[in-house]
């Protein structure tokens, strides 16, 4: 069996087991006493499941694009558009635009969003962007702004934002213990629909939130900031 059969394989049992999660949901969806927290998880992991599948798939279509030459190396035709941006703020602040809201999370983190901040961060570099390192102590502010029409979640402790944290140690900051990174999780009525991820130094926190204050009654925030 060649690597693509293995690979292929792989991808088969991934969505066989998807499928059998997906099964569960639909025996739930008949039963009218079904406990919504069971619902819940099992709604959860079937997502795991399936996003796991897409996530072999992704490596699977990067090593065999033409020009790439192994996963995560960046391909010579174009790709399709990863959805957000990477910039510096003054200089010293990564700024990471999410043109999305942090997705529902109970209990699994959200690996397509890690994986996408990852990707963002090396198209970032690969056009020469310099990435920081907060090697003494970071702060990760994570700010959604949103019409309230649109968000469905407002328990912060529901949001997938760890899996923010969980792309960026090791590569922003050296970890995400409680001594080197802090975590402020914010938010604001807009038109918009869209994340903010500002990773600071420590010392800079107070900086930003007073910067931030005057910007967050805007539709067009960090503009400026």
């Amino acid at each position: 069996m060649n690597d693509f059969q293995s690979d292929m394989k792989r991808i088969r049992e991934l969505i066989g087991s998807s499928l059998s999660e997906a099964d569960g949901l639909a025996s739930l969806a008949d039963d009218t006493s079904r406990n919504p927290v069971k619902l819940q998880w099992t709604l959860e992991q079937t997502l795991v499941k399936y996003e796991k599948a897409v996530m072999e798939l992704r490596v699977l279509c990067e090593q065999n694009s033409p020009g790439t030459g192994g996963y995560e190396k960046r391909p010579v035709l174009p790709g399709r558009e990863v959805t957000g941006s990477v910039d510096r703020i003054d200089y010293t602040w990564l700024h990471i635009t999410l043109r999305t809201l942090l997705p529902h999370c109970r209990f699994q983190t959200p690996s397509w969003l890690s994986d996408t901040i990852r990707r963002l961060l090396d198209e970032y570099e690969s056009a020469g962007g310099v990435i920081p390192f907060y090697g003494s102590g970071a702060i990760l502010i994570l700010d959604e702004y949103s019409q309230i029409s649109h968000r469905s979640i407002y328990d912060q402790d529901n949001k997938g934002w760890k899996a923010v944290s969980n792309a960026l140690k090791g590569r922003i900051f050296p970890d995400d213990d409680q001594f080197s990174l802090g975590v402020i999780l914010l938010s604001a009525e807009s038109r918009e629909n869209v994340t903010h991820i500002t990773v600071v130094d420590t010392k800079d926190a107070g900086d930003f939130l007073s910067r931030r204050s005057r910007y967050a009654s805007s539709s067009i925030v960090y503009t400026g900031l």
